[in-house]
This record gives structure tokens, sequence and C-alpha cells, in this order.
């Protein structure tokens, strides 16, 4: 059985108004226990709203959510429960940084969960270890630490609560491209070890390619695409049409596939670049 369903999802803001919208319409899709899934589409595309009904904070005009198997509003007294299993980090951090020091910070998920004493630090000094806290950090204001810092502390909250689902809204945005990589490894690392799903909702194509086992391309409230890299990137003409961005890698293919050369359109990777370029070199023929 799949972790996450959404079933014909709709979420109208507006009802009743001139400004009347659909930000999401209709969408299915399931998301499988230990998948790490990418969500890309244009700023308006319902990237937001969609991720905010994974775990509640948003209601649907229509249309259901299951978290195994259960719809999470079947008891809506019960959603804050939905939240500890389904854990949504926003794109901006100061969002969810409000304690007096990093560690309080980071306990205040488990906290509320009913976690305490050695449980409850074992939570916190994991979940800081897991994204790169050094312990000397832990008894600082959030507020003085840097944007990457910040973002590491969001996380860490998060992961603290140890959610069987984990959602990332633009986890890299605003740091530079050593931070983006550093963090992205400490999260391509917490799914490795732990297993745990994983949704990631990203502008960068690279940061998607390099990461995600499946990807879902949003487009006007609508599901344009679902499919393995390999799958969406294939349809690199129909993305670009679409006002979307493809990885640098894929863009090379193509250009070196107009120029006359047997590129496989499909990859989306350096060293999948590497490999057809070898081929091509040695005589072979690509797709």
């Amino acid at each position: 059985m799949p972790i996450l369903q959404v079933k014909n999802l709709t979420h109208t803001y507006g009802v009743g108004t001139p400004f009347q919208r659909s930000a999401v319409e209709d969408v299915s899709f399931e998301v499988h226990t230990g998948e790490f899934l990418g969500i890309i589409g244009h700023t308006g595309s319902g990237k937001s709203t969609l991720i905010q009904h994974l775990n509640g904070l948003l209601k649907p005009t229509s249309g259901q959510i299951l978290l195994n198997g259960q719809d999470i509003w079947a008891e809506p007294k019960k959603i804050r429960r939905v939240r500890f299993q389904v854990g949504l980090v926003f794109q901006y951090p100061e969002y969810q940084l409000f304690e007096e020091t990093v560690y309080k910070d980071i306990s205040f998920g488990p906290a509320n969960m009913g976690k305490t004493g050695s449980d409850l630090d074992r939570c916190v000094r994991e979940a800081a270890r897991l994204v790169g806290i050094q312990d000397d950090q832990l008894d600082k204001s959030p507020f003085e630490l840097s944007g990457g810092q910040k973002r590491r502390v969001a996380l860490a909250g998060v992961l603290a609560m140890e959610p069987q689902v984990l959602i990332l809204d633009e986890p890299t945005a605003g740091l530079d491209p050593a931070g983006r990589e550093n963090l992205m490894a400490n999260i391509r690392d917490y799914h490795r070890n732990k297993g745990t799903t994983i949704l990631l909702v990203s502008h960068s194509m690279d940061e998607i390619a390099q990461n995600v086992d499946r990807i879902m391309v949003l487009k006007s409230a609508h599901v344009l695409m679902d499919g393995t890299p390999p799958e969406i990137f294939a349809r690199a003409e129909e993305l670009l049409s679409a006002g979307l961005d493809v990885p640098q890698v894929t863009r090379i293919a193509m250009a070196l596939r107009a120029r006359g050369l047997a590129i496989n359109p499909a990859v989306y990777t350096a060293e999948a670049l590497e490999r057809e370029i070898l081929t091509l070199r040695k005589g072979g023929a690509s797709c």
C-alpha cells in the first residue's frame, strides 16, 4: 500500500468571489514508502498549495489525502498527529524558528509529541548531527546563525520528530553552490540510512536530477508529467515549451544532438553524457 495517496484533490481559493481560482485541480497520485519524489513546476503551478495538503495545513475543497490508507481528515480533531508523521520544512527557515536556543527549537516538535528526558535529548542531538549542527551551536540563538545554518536548524526540528514522510520546499534556496551540495548530501545520507519517504520541491532541475527516483511535473494546477528522471528528461523539448528548465547536461546533450551527434536526449548527468561521448568516439551508435 502507498504511504501517501492523493485522490482527485482540488483546492479553490476565493470561492464565490470574482477572484475564484483553483490552485490544484483534480490531482491524483501515489507516493510509496521509501521513495524520493521530486516535484517541479513553474511559479503558480500549484506546488506549494499541494504540499500543504499533505500534512493537513490546508483542507481540500474536494478530494482526499490518505496517509497509510486513512483519510487524514476523517477525524479533524486528530489532524495534529498527521503533522508529526508528515514533516514539512518551509522554504524560508525564519518561518519555523522562534525559540531562544537552537536546542529548544529542535526539541519543540518532539516535546509536543510527548518525548521527555533522555529520549528527547537523543532525538535532538541525533537530528542535529544528521544535518551537520555541532554540539557547541545548540546553546546559541538560532537568529545568530547564517542563512545556511538556519536552514539546517529548521530541517533538524522536523527530523527530530522522526516523521514517516519528509517534505522539503526549496531547501537549498539562497545558499551558495558549496552550501547547496553539502545540505543535499546530508539529505541523501538521511534518506539512505533511514529509508524515510522524501518529497523534494525545487526549481533546480540539476538538484532534482541528481537526487530523486521519480519526478512529478505540475503545470497550471494539473499534473503534466509523472515518471522516472530518464522518462521526464527525454521530454526536454516539452518541458522547455512549458516554461520549465532542464538540467545543464541535458541542454548540452540537446545542443550536440542538434549538431548531428547521436546523443541520447534523455541524458541528464555528467557521467551519462561522458558515456555517450565515449561510445561515439569508439564508433558506436546511441539513441
